[in-house]
């Protein structure tokens, strides 16, 4: 946490990205561009930007409360919030131009009677916590807890350009500290606050910044130099590069997506990263993936879905519509992994993933899916547990194919 006040102009930044999520409903990542952009700073006051804005995010119903401030009123009555949020972490009030006074004594009232609510402390809507509580039972409130945690940032090693030793000591000479992480073998834990993307390392390509479980979902597909692979939501592509990276950038390795400026995206990663055997393809029809029928040794299906493993990193999404998209986005998962399973070939291997915890988009689909398709058998699934890795939360099945149909 932040070990001083902000300044009047990161409060006044702080609350210009809070209204342009909350009232103009721009994702997270769009607003931080947006109000960075404009204005001059320094890499260590943006990263206190973020982390007050993340926090805020991470347990909105919470700092609302107490500052009896509404989501749609964080423009006009946003000093107010930021006010609360100081004095809640035991600050002294910021400086700034205009500001609303706030009633201590009301505040520790409100405090104490927050308390006695673990969701609302926890900064968990009621429609998540209904959702959890249904879904995951005994296990949802250490998840509960461990998603309002600030994300701990970690890097892929690019094993296309250097070693994790090698890479650990060239970051070190630049003043990044790092720790390995157990059970990732590719992962390191960034411990020092550091301006990541200004590092020589990472202009060379020698790292990729990726969270440890995402990592094992890459690793879980178990590519081989000389495969052929797709990674059919490839979006931006922090998997495929970690699948090239399996590859040695041996084979081809085919990323698709419905969206090009993902892919045109990817191609300037893979090249900083090396991988020349990335091909990017857009799935422009049905006929995109009725063509691949039967080719693929390793089909990655990291499918659209709620993001509810992810909420440290994205705490947006629990104040948007996703209640209301969940339906959707079962229905569009299960369209997925019906029409995209048919790119295995025999004896292939088929990896399905999300990034929720939920078994509703996660096992339930799995199970699904088995009971339609009998020429497919289920080898392994795993649920990465934010509360009991401290990673970001997946899901992962890996699927064979034994027979044509």
């Amino acid at each position: 946490m932040l070990n001083a006040s902000l300044s009047p102009s990161s409060n006044q930044l702080v609350i210009d990205i809070l209204d342009l999520v909350l009232t103009q409903g721009k994702p997270l990542d769009r607003a931080y561009s947006l109000q960075f952009s404009g204005v001059t700073l320094q890499p260590s006051e943006q990263g206190r930007i973020t982390l007050v804005v993340g926090d805020i995010l991470r347990r909105l119903n919470l700092y609302c409360y107490l500052s009896d401030v509404k989501t749609d009123e964080v423009a006009r009555l946003g000093t107010r919030l930021l006010n609360t949020w100081h004095v809640f972490h035991q600050l002294p009030l910021p400086k700034m131009q205009y500001s609303l006074p706030i009633n201590e004594a009301e505040l520790a009232k409100r405090i104490e009677i927050a308390k006695q609510n673990q969701a609302l402390w926890d900064g968990c809507p009621e429609w998540l916590d209904t959702l959890g509580t249904t879904q995951l039972g005994d296990k949802w409130p250490q998840e509960r807890a461990a998603l309002n945690q600030a994300a701990k940032r970690f890097l892929r090693t690019n094993t296309l350009q250097t070693s994790k030793v090698a890479l650990r000591k060239a970051l070190a000479k630049e003043g990044v500290n790092t720790l390995e992480v157990k059970g990732v073998d590719t992962a390191l834990e960034v411990t020092s606050d550091s301006a990541l993307f200004r590092t020589d390392a990472f202009k060379l390509g020698l790292f990729e910044q990726q969270d440890a479980g995402s990592q094992l979902v890459a690793a879980a597909l178990d590519a081989k130099p000389g495969m052929r692979v797709i990674d059919a939501c490839a979006g931006a592509g922090g998997k495929t590069l970690s699948i090239a990276a399996q590859m040695q950038g041996k084979g081809r390795l085919l990323a698709m997506d419905v969206e090009q400026w993902k892919l045109d995206n990817l191609k300037q990663r893979a090249r900083r990263a090396g991988a020349h055997n990335v091909e990017t393809r857009i799935i422009a029809s049905s006929k995109t993936i009725k063509r691949l029928k039967l080719t693929a040794d390793r089909v990655l299906l990291d499918v659209p879905c709620s993001g509810l493993g992810v909420l440290k990193r994205n705490p947006d999404t629990k104040w948007r519509d996703a209640a209301e998209r969940l339906p959707v986005l079962v229905a569009l998962q299960k369209q997925i992994l019906q029409s995209y399973s048919r790119m295995v070939k025999v004896e292939g291997i088929l990896v399905y993933a999300t990034c929720s915890i939920m078994p509703e988009e996660n096992r339930g689909q799995v199970d699904a899916f088995l009971a339609e398709n009998p020429h497919f058998e289920l080898i392994e699934d795993e649920t990465i547990s934010p509360a009991e890795t401290g990673f970001d939360g997946f899901y992962l099945a890996k699927l064979k194919r034994v027979a044509e149909a």
